[in-house]
């Protein structure tokens, strides 16, 4: 099969690797029908996390199941279906509570980027779609994998509720979702820091009521501004740098909740401040799988349209560019036909 592997940061190569196999009788196999570029491959692409040796990569995927194990009873050949980028069994005490990211038996599903891929605990991993989604719906079934998941955990992290003043830091895919999940939680009021004319028009059409443009001290002054001195009610922090923690901790009101799930590099949170702020805080790796039924329901009923975020649609045998395309910001999100 045709498969997508880092050798180095910025070499992306589109190779030919042994199609994958059952290995566990708890395994399938999909045929990936869309898969695409993650923000957060970039920081491999550009070198932040080390990259000791090549290696396969991508972990978002929806498909259709083209063999299953003995023991799998939940899916079966032939239906399409959408998987998180944990695999978990759905059934641990952690699953139950559900945080399905923490698996007492999670595995890492990489390699997506390819035209097969194993998903491993497939009857905890895998949801299949109540019939086979017209094309339409493809790109917003596939947010569903990260994204959209990864979106609305931040709002419910951050405790969203109808009435309520949003915050959203970062403007990248992670970001737009999470303006739609506040949208969907009932927030009245949803602020979108950004820099960039493209994305502040898809926020605004997701639902974002004002656009901040101001980052830092100048950004949460602005923030503290709309909100009357106050400060938001719920932060989604969708980035995951020093500077965006900051940004979202101090435009949060006392007693109010901060989302965070973009993946920290460098981020050091002071204790004493934290503290005293009277903010809470909660993020992680987004629990996708518990959120799974729910977000194909409201695609399938129209009431959300996250695939909106790819605005460039490649060939897996041009994914460099799509990879280039979304590190220059010539691109949101890249999606990815095998």
């Amino acid at each position: 099969m045709r498969a997508t592997m880092i050798h180095k940061p910025g070499d992306i190569r589109v190779e030919n690797l042994p199609d994958p196999k059952i290995v566990s009788p708890t395994d399938a196999i999909i045929r990936t029908v869309a898969t695409c570029v993650c923000g957060s491959d970039l920081w491999d692409y550009r070198g932040i996390n080390p990259v000791d040796q090549p290696h396969p990569i991508g972990h978002e995927y929806v498909g259709v199941v083209e063999e299953v194990g003995s023991e799998v009873t939940g899916v079966k050949t032939g239906q399409f279906v959408i998987g998180s980028f944990f695999a978990s069994d759905n059934t641990c005490p952690h699953c139950q509570a559900g945080y399905t990211t923490s698996c007492q038996h999670r595995e890492f599903i990489n390699g997506c980027q390819a035209e097969y891929v194993r998903i491993p605990l497939a009857d905890g991993t895998l949801v299949a779609t109540p019939e086979q989604p017209a094309e339409e719906f493809i790109p917003s079934l596939l947010t569903l994998s990260d994204v959209m998941g990864t979106g609305w955990y931040a709002a419910a992290a951050a405790e969203v509720k109808p009435g309520s003043t949003a915050v959203v830091v970062g403007d990248g895919a992670v970001g737009l979702s999470g303006v739609i999940a506040a949208k969907e939680l009932g927030a009245e009021r949803i602020i979108a820091m950004s820099r960039h004319e493209s994305r502040q028009k898809l926020a605004l059409e997701f639902g974002a009521t004002d656009i901040v443009t101001e980052r830092g001290e100048e950004g949460i002054a602005r923030v503290k501004e709309l909100t009357g001195g106050v400060g938001a009610d719920s932060v989604l922090e969708c980035v995951g740098t020093q500077e965006s923690m900051t940004q979202a901790l101090r435009s949060t009101r006392p007693g109010g909740n901060v989302g965070f799930v973009g993946v920290p590099h460098g981020v050091e949170i002071p204790g004493e401040e934290l503290f005293f702020s009277h903010v809470g805080l909660r993020g992680g790796p987004a629990p996708v799988r518990s959120y799974l039924p729910d977000l194909i329901g409201r695609v399938f009923d129209g009431r959300i349209n996250p695939g909106k975020v790819f605005d460039l649609t490649l060939p897996l045998d041009e994914v460099a560019e799509g990879y280039r395309a979304m590190d220059e910001r010539r691109a949101i999100k890249t999606l990815l036909r095998p």
